[in-house]
């Protein structure tokens, strides 16, 4: 029985293969019955027949195939009625009338008996050995196809569970990477402000986007008072991605906060922050570049602004020629070094004037490294002209707003994390005293997410 459930035959759909096997015992043996039969535990069940419509299976006792598969080799009743056992068979007993049977049993390579191939007459007669080994051999042909046909199914069922398996791994990765991309979102909303302050006189705008949704980006920003007028902002890009660039970047922000409330030159709270970076053992080799500033309101309602480079690509002062066309300065600052490298880093400073109408654009290396048509990069060069082929204000929220266009306009996707930050001070004529709050959101696929100021109200 278990062998009869290991070629899964019972029961299935008829087959030309067997078909024809019954079909050519009937010619060859010129008989009105043949058939091909598996013994069940509790029927005899028929896989083909020829000259027997209408029966698909019979009990199992008394019965004339459960005989035969008992018998080592071909079982023959030369007439039925004479035959204790055979004479009760429906076949033999009922309207068929069945006086002749002979069978060979369809044996499987361990030995095991799955059935029969039958020959039926409705008279009396004896067979040859030669017929009966004819007979014999059409059960192993029957056997070869049960053979065939387990094959096929356990190379069916063999790819089923491959693609099983594989629809299962891919439903699980695009599960993780979707976890993957949802916990990179949430970390690295907890590295960026959410929101930009209300810094009275000063529009703020910013922009941030991860080259890939599933990693942890390195950049960073904030602004944030240091009590009375004053104000600090830093942005910055941490080496690498993931989860170690992510300690980095938190150790750096909370470093830069706490160093900015007890150090008067910005260039004393990089020098902290090195120091920092490379007492951290967990932090290895890991080091950022860096802007950090200081912002004091002047008495022409602009803003006196003190930075400090650790190694970071020049921040940009703009502001609109009367006759059209943007006036555009790089902030060098010569002699910063790489933030977390060095123990004796050097850092240094500059201070200029942030007034009415001008406004200052911050960015992060992807920006540079951004690829034109040619293959070759963006550049600080490129990125100078862009700013000079300007024709809008100079206003935080169009400053990033245009840097946005560029980054979108290019042939081929950033190959790495963009973050912007601009401050613009108000024309004159539109000081009113109140500041601009900007909400800072972070996204985890190439598409860009700003947060604005008043101009815009992207709020």
């Amino acid at each position: 029985m278990e062998a009869v459930r290991r070629y899964d035959i019972l029961d299935t759909p008829p087959d030309g293969a067997f078909d024809r096997v019954s079909a050519l015992a009937a010619r060859l043996f010129d008989v009105p019955v043949a058939t091909v039969t598996i013994v069940d535990s509790d029927r005899i069940w028929f896989k083909a027949a020829s000259g027997l419509d209408g029966v698909s299976q019979i009990g199992r006792d008394p019965g004339l195939c459960a005989s035969a598969i008992l018998a080592d080799g071909a079982t023959v009743i030369p007439d039925a009625l004479a035959d204790p056992v055979a004479c009760s068979n429906p076949l033999v007993a009922g309207s068929m009338g069945v006086r002749f049977y002979a069978a060979a049993p369809i044996t499987t390579p361990d030995g095991h008996r799955l059935g029969t191939v039958n020959i039926l007459d409705t008279r009396p007669r004896v067979i040859s050995e030669a017929e009966m080994e004819t007979l014999s051999d059409l059960a192993a042909i029957v056997l070869d196809e049960m053979e065939l046909r387990l094959s096929a199914l356990k190379a069916v069922r063999t790819e089923q569970e491959r693609r099983k398996a594989e629809q299962r791994a891919r439903t699980q990765a695009e599960r993780d990477k979707a976890s993957l991309a949802a916990f990179a979102s949430t970390l690295q909303r907890t590295l960026l402000p959410p929101a930009l302050p209300v810094v009275p006189g000063l529009e703020l705008a910013c922009h941030y986007q991860t080259a890939s949704p599933q990693d942890v980006g390195g950049d960073f920003y904030d602004v944030f008072p240091l009590g009375g007028a004053r104000w600090a902002f830093f942005l910055g890009d941490v080496c690498g991605k993931g989860a170690e660039a992510a300690a980095v970047t938190s150790l750096t922000r909370y470093t830069l906060r706490e160093a900015a409330q007890h150090h008067e030159e910005p260039e004393a709270v990089l020098a902290a922050l090195n120091t920092a970076l490379l007492l951290d053992a967990s932090i290895g080799s890991r080091f950022c570049t860096c802007l950090f500033g200081f912002l004091e309101p002047a008495a022409d309602g602009g803003f006196n602004v003190t930075v400090a480079s650790g190694g970071h690509p020049p921040a940009y002062r703009l502001h609109t020629r009367p006759g059209g066309g943007a006036e555009v300065e790089p902030v060098h600052i010569k002699g910063g070094m790489l933030v977390g490298a060095f123990e004796e880093a050097a850092f240094t400073s500059r201070t200029f004037h942030l007034g009415p109408g001008q406004g200052l654009l911050m960015y992060t290396d992807g920006l540079t490294e951004a690829r034109l048509a040619d293959g070759t990069m963006l550049g600080e060069s490129g990125v100078a002209a862009f700013l000079a082929r300007r024709t809008g204000p100079a206003d935080a929220t169009a400053l990033v707003d245009d840097a946005v266009a560029l980054i979108q306009g290019l042939p081929q996707d950033v190959g790495d994390d963009v973050a912007l930050l601009a401050l613009s001070v108000p024309p004159v004529q539109a000081v009113g005293g109140h500041g601009v709050s900007a909400t800072a959101h972070t996204t985890a696929a190439p598409v860009p997410v700003d947060a604005t100021g008043p101009s815009g109200e992207k709020d």
